[in-house]
């Protein structure tokens, strides 16, 4: 079972394959193991106590950060994942970074930014597209359109418990045309603008 992995100077963590979305263009849709030699798929989720073992079997001076990117989305595990993240600032100071689609008060039925203080150093949140409707035919979320207003309401407020909170983009599956849209949304949100390549 692969808990973590390595890219790109970087320790990444797989602690779940839930996903509230089914986006196009997901690598875990054409590969068991995009980023890494060993599979994604998880046998069954680890359990916190395996993850945190996980993560200190490594010497994570050699990292430049960890990142909760896994075949899955890992606010599914959300009470999980912050345990994680504690557990990891009470052994070391690497910077923690989120990966996630935003949907955690659609997951959780409430206010899930205040939970995030003081455990991650950066929040990276999948915009995607310049509007719900495209999102939705891009993404195929479980919650509907209603997912799209949700995540930039949870980047907007997350950035008040998190240092540094990210709205993507995944060029080219974005029309060239509407990135400068959704870097409007973004510094409407008052958070930083990303087009990450498809990789």
């Amino acid at each position: 079972m692969t808990i973590s992995y390595e890219y790109d100077g970087t320790l990444y963590l797989n602690i779940t394959n839930r996903c509230t979305n089914a986006c196009e263009f997901c690598v875990r849709t054409v590969s068991d193991g995009f980023y890494s030699d060993q599979p994604l798929w998880l046998e069954r989720e680890p359990t916190r106590e395996e993850i945190i073992a996980d993560i200190l079997s490594h010497d994570l001076t050699a990292y430049r950060e960890l990142v909760f990117c896994g075949y899955g989305e890992p606010t599914c595990r959300l009470d999980d994942m912050l345990w994680v993240c504690g557990e990891v600032r009470r052994h070391s100071s690497i910077p923690i970074r989120i990966n996630t689609n935003g949907q955690s008060d659609l997951i959780y039925g409430r206010r899930t930014a205040p939970d995030f203080r003081g455990l991650a150093d950066v929040v990276s949140v999948s915009l995607n597209t310049a509007d719900a409707a495209s999102y939705q035919k891009l993404c195929h979320c479980e919650f509907g359109e209603k997912a799209y207003d949700a995540l930039i309401a949870f980047a907007t407020d997350v950035k008040q418990f998190v240092p540094h909170v990210i709205l993507s983009v995944v060029h080219p599956t974005i029309p060239d045309e509407d990135i400068e849209k959704c870097r409007a949304i973004a510094q409407k949100a008052g958070v930083d603008f990303r087009v990450r390549e498809l990789v």
